[in-house]
Formats: C-alpha cells, sequence, structure tokens
C-alpha cells in the first residue's frame, strides 16, 4: 500500500529532529529536569497571562497577578 504525503512529511520532521538531537552533547539527567521544569513553568506563565487577559472579576486578577509575579520569580531562578 502506498504511503500518503504526511506520513511521509511526518517520518521526514522525525529523522530532521533526531539529526538535530545528534549534533549536541547528550544532557545530564539534572540538565533534562531542569529544562522541564523551566518549560513547564513557562507554559504556567503563558496560561496565566491568557487567564489574566480574560478575568474579569478584580480578585481574580489580583490572584492571577500574584501567580505571573511567583512564576516569573521562579523563572529567574531557573535562568
Amino acid at each position: 500500500m502506498a504511503r500518503g504525503f504526511e506520513s511521509k512529511d511526518v517520518e521526514y520532521q522525525q529523522a530532521e529532529a533526531e539529526r538535530g538531537r545528534a549534533g549536541g552533547r547528550a544532557l545530564s539527567a539534572a540538565e533534562r529536569d531542569d529544562a522541564a521544569r523551566r518549560r513547564s513553568i513557562e507554559l504556567a506563565l503563558a496560561r496565566s497571562r491568557g487567564d489574566l487577559a480574560n478575568a474579569a472579576s478584580p480578585a481574580h486578577r489580583r490572584m492571577l497577578e500574584q501567580a505571573i509575579a511567583e512564576l516569573e520569580r521562579q523563572l529567574s531562578v531557573h535562568a
């Protein structure tokens, strides 16, 4: 059975990603954990900022502003 264009494209993207990873040095377990933690904080920060843009209640806005400040503090520690 012939493979479709999409599956070939996905295969190409995966090969490119693997090649990109092979070019650098391997990360230690601690470095991988730090990178994952940082990415998690960045995602939470992005979501909180989006929620803040849509928040109507002053109390909810204050809570989100405090959460954003804490997430930004955590990012500065993990920089």
